[in-house]
This record gives C-alpha cells, structure tokens and sequence, in this order.
C-alpha cells in the first residue's frame, strides 16, 4: 500500500499528538484537552489544545469517537508517531534480557526463546523468521549398523537441527561399507550447504565403485529430507496471554490472525514484504496489505550477518500498541541474536 505524505506538523502539535497515542495507549479512553495539559506540562490554556486537537483531526491524525469531546489516534497518528519514533532511535539498542549463550549453537533453540521472552516483556504476538533454505550447511553425519538388514543415517545442520532415518536393505549391509559411508560423508559433504550443487556431485561421486555408489544413492533421500526441514520457519510466542488483554475489535482480530498463523506461508509473505533490513520498521493496519492484518500492526527489526540478513524479529499486536517499547524490544533482540548467528556460522 503507498504511504500517505505525512503533514507537516508544529512542535507543539507534535507534543500534542504524542500526548494523544501515548494516553490512549495507557488508559484506552478518548483523550480530552485538560488531560493532555495535565500530562503534557504544556503552558498553554485548554482552548489553544483544543483548537490544535481540531487541526490535528483536520489532518487525519485524531478522530473522535461518537460525541465524546476526547480524541484518539487514528491509523495515520499511529503512523506519524512511529515514524517520530523511529527518527529518534539510539545509536545503540538496549540490552536484551536473554543470554543465548545457554543455547550454544541450537538455532531453534535460541529463536524460540527469543520469541518467548519478547512476547512475555510485551504482551504481544511475537515471531521470529528463521534463517531461510540454503543457509544451512552440514555439519557432521553418522551412519550406523543398527542390524544386519537395517542402517540408521542421522545428518546435523550447522543451525543445529536433526534430520534422521533408518534405512531397510533386502540382504545384510557390510559393516565395512557403512564404516566407509560414514567417514566419506563427513570428509566430503560435511561443510557443503545442503542445497548446493557440490553437495549433489559429492553423492554420486564418478570415481566410487559400483557397491559404494548404490550404497549412497539408497541415503541419499535423507538429504532431501533434511533440506526441507530447514525450509524458513516461523517461531511464535505469546498466542495463550495476549488474548487476555483484548476486546471488541481488537479480539476479532486477533482471532484473524490466528487463522493466518496456521498457514505459516502466507504470514512469511507478509513479513518478507515488510522487511527493511538497514533499521526497525513499522506497518499499521492497511499497509501490511492482508485481510487479516488490516486493524493490527507490526513492529520489526531484521537480524543476520555483517552482510546478509538471515530472519526478522517482529512483534504483532493491535493498532493501539506501545511502539516505542515494541520497537526497543525487537531491535534489542536482533541485535542479540545477530550476535549469536555470528558466532554459530563463524564456528561452522
């Protein structure tokens, strides 16, 4: 959806809007001009706050509901402020309240507890994009007798997933042959990204004689298997505790979106569409361009290495959400777990 030129606003009419989001974030009741010059300190009398309060809603920025003399941000304040928020942002983020380090190099482990600390400091639906297929690399294969007519093949990623199976031969396979499988795997695919061409050439070696070729082309499956494992996932915390917190509209949703989760492809869509991997970015309502997302918003930050972006961390939540504290939330946890993926592919 194409972005709305933003108005250009005073400083007073800045504070003014500020004061607006923030009341009705806390407190969730329209936001009257006394207020705002209780909350705000500004040293102006209440009828210049009303007179700037109609501009503002002149402006698209505040709406009143029914003949409520208060005020509450629309889509296009929320808007504005985020932008505000996000022209004012450190030079470095905070600290995360989570050590990875526990974690060691378990990719998934550490995503999902990523997910679970930002939704439980939140209150909010948190998701985090896993490294996408063909980031993955083989890390170590064992190939084990496990009877005489059965060989158990298990290959471990370098973002520490497990991928297994146990293969049946019609007559008794030679202890020797899975000996020597198990050592030329880890000697010439361990290292090799799963979806790589080299990897391919590897397992069908020309110079193998007949019996090892046959013997690698029967396991070879379990590659596949493993590739698609590592296909993009997405880590959610937080769907059991935000529903509590909900009503009316809010709620409806929510529950939307929780039909949207269960088809986690399209969600990734939605996420890769708003990424902006140089800084945290912010979606309301009808930019994030899906039926389901329409009344919600999304704050994100993108995580990875010095030079390519591995995943998001994003957090989903109702239009009236705190932004500033859910864009220090995610910055900080990408911030750590860019950390943390550093560390895991320089040891790969």
């Amino acid at each position: 959806m194409e972005r709305v030129v933003e108005p250009d606003l005073t400083e007073r009419q800045g504070a003014i809007l500020r004061g607006v989001v923030e009341a009705y974030v806390a407190t969730r009741q329209p936001v009257g001009s006394r207020t705002l010059v209780d909350r705000i300190g500004l040293d102006v009398s209440t009828s210049t706050v009303r007179s700037e309060l109609a501009e503002l809603e002149r402006l698209g920025l505040l709406t009143h509901p029914h003949t409520s003399a208060g005020r509450v941000p629309t889509e296009r304040g929320y808007r504005y402020y985020a932008d505000r928020l996000l022209e004012r942002l450190d030079p470095q983020p905070a600290g995360f309240p989570l050590d990875l380090r526990t974690a060691r190099s378990e990719v998934d482990t550490a995503l999902q507890a990523t997910t679970e600390m930002l939704s439980d400091l939140t209150r909010l639906l948190a998701l985090v994009s896993a490294p996408p297929v063909g980031i993955a690399t083989v890390r170590h294969v064992e190939v084990l007798l496990l009877q005489p007519h059965v060989v158990m093949v298990v290959v471990i990623t370098s973002t520490g997933s497990v991928t297994k199976r146990a293969f049946r031969f019609e007559r008794p396979v030679d202890s020797g042959l899975v000996s020597w499988a198990s050592q030329y795997l880890n000697d010439r695919v361990a290292g090799l990204e799963l979806g790589s061409s080299l990897l391919r050439r590897r397992l069908d070696e020309p110079g193998l004689d007949a019996r090892e070729s046959a013997f690698l082309a029967t396991l070879r499956p379990l590659f596949d298997e493993a590739l698609a494992a590592e296909d993009q996932n997405l880590y959610v915390g937080g769907t059991a505790g935000l529903l509590e917190d909900l009503r009316g509209p809010e709620l409806e949703s929510y529950q939307r979106l929780l039909e949207v989760l269960e088809k986690r492809a399209a969600l990734l869509e939605v996420l890769s569409r708003a990424l902006d991997p140089r800084r945290p970015f912010v979606r309301v309502g009808p930019e994030l361009a899906h039926p389901a997302l329409r009344h919600l918003s999304l704050v994100g930050a993108t995580y990875g290495l010095t030079n390519r972006t591995l995943g998001a961390v994003t957090l989903v939540g109702p239009v009236r959400m705190d932004y500033e504290k859910a864009i220090r939330s995610v910055r900080a946890a990408a911030h750590e777990l860019s950390r943390f993926v550093e560390e895991v592919y320089d040891a790969n």
